[in-house]
């Protein structure tokens, strides 16, 4: 007799959207769904805004579920499921996130760091699957890391590791939302790009950018500029570069410490494309110690914005 296939929930928590989807154990979505996170409206309006997108997308369903998975920003503990401190999420200070919801739905419910259930999303469907070790990074509203090491998932002793974002690349540089300055996501967080560029047009007065956004700054957006540079702006151009350099230096530090030479780059950020790629592992080729060099692999995520929803699915069916 045919084994049965099997279906989990896939709950993909950001700081600006909830994605939802009903995958089979094969890595297929079967449907999905995407709800705002009104993020500061506090933890109570975010966890009713999760159970609003898993009731809708539970009632499209007419399969077995075997659980739900959730990868959430911050620090989680796996073993009780709760979440603390996400950077991105204001007044979470430790919430039983597992908990809350296996009552609302009955289900078992898994909760993971975002970027780890991303991670473990390209490692069993994705691009990592050829890859033993590699470190995910996840350039969205903040930059979230998963590290992969010999097919499984390094957490670290309290469940915290990967905080690719808060690695400190300038102790003098901009306040970063957690409260420390300079942190990678500091310079690379879709909040801070779009700031960073608001302020930069000014000084640029024939940059494309001006004329896609029609002279409104309120749509700068990683698009825009990635729409500008495929234009041949300069300005655009040279600010992939420089975001390029940055991310650079704080990959090599991680590379040094770990001896892990692959690095998967998804999230939204990411569309900058092979010039921001290019330039990581050029800056990384010429900083990390010798011994890596030849070794630095930078790719692009494959699952792309299903990155989340995939690996939270991941979390129901595997062992990692």
């Amino acid at each position: 007799m045919a084994k049965s296939e099997k279906f989990a929930v896939g709950v993909d928590l950001g700081g600006t959207n909830i994605k939802i989807g009903i995958v089979s154990e094969d890595g297929k979505i079967i449907s999905k769904t995407s709800i705002k996170t009104e993020a500061q409206a506090g933890p109570k309006a975010v966890i009713k805004n999760i159970k609003k997108g898993i009731d809708e997308i539970l009632q499209t369903n007419y399969r077995k579920i075997s659980g739900i998975g959730i990868g959430a920003p911050g620090i989680v503990s796996t073993k009780k499921g709760t979440v603390q401190n996400p950077p991105n999420l204001p007044g979470w200070d430790e919430i039983e996130l597992g908990a809350i919801i296996k009552k609302e739905f009955g289900y078992k419910v898994s909760v993971e760091n975002d970027a780890n259930a991303a991670a473990i999303g390209e490692l069993i469907f994705g691009a990592g699957q050829k890859y033993s070790s590699f470190v995910m990074v996840t350039l969205g509203t903040g930059v979230g890391g998963g590290i992969i090491f010999n097919k499984k998932l390094f957490r670290g002793e309290i469940g915290g590791a990967g905080e690719i974002g808060h690695v400190c690349i300038d102790p003098s540089g901009p306040r970063c939302n957690c409260g420390s300055t300079g942190c990678i996501e500091a310079y690379a967080g879709n909040h801070y790009i779009k700031e960073v560029v608001k302020k930069d047009l000014r000084n640029h007065p024939s940059s494309k950018i001006w004329e896609l956004i029609e002279g409104d700054l309120e749509r700068v957006s990683p698009r825009i500029i990635q729409m500008a540079a495929e234009l041949g702006d300069v300005y655009a151009k040279e600010f992939i570069h420089d975001l390029g350099i940055k991310l650079g230096v704080a990959f090599t530090s991680i590379s040094n410490i770990l001896d892990i030479s692959t690095f998967i780059i998804g999230g939204g950020v990411a569309g900058f494309g092979k010039p921001l790629l290019t330039t990581i592992k050029t800056t990384m080729i010429s900083r990390v110690l010798t011994p890596l060099k030849n070794r630095i692999i930078i790719v692009p995520a494959k699952l792309k914005n299903e990155a989340g929803i995939l690996g939270a699915s991941a979390l129901v069916f595997y062992n990692t």
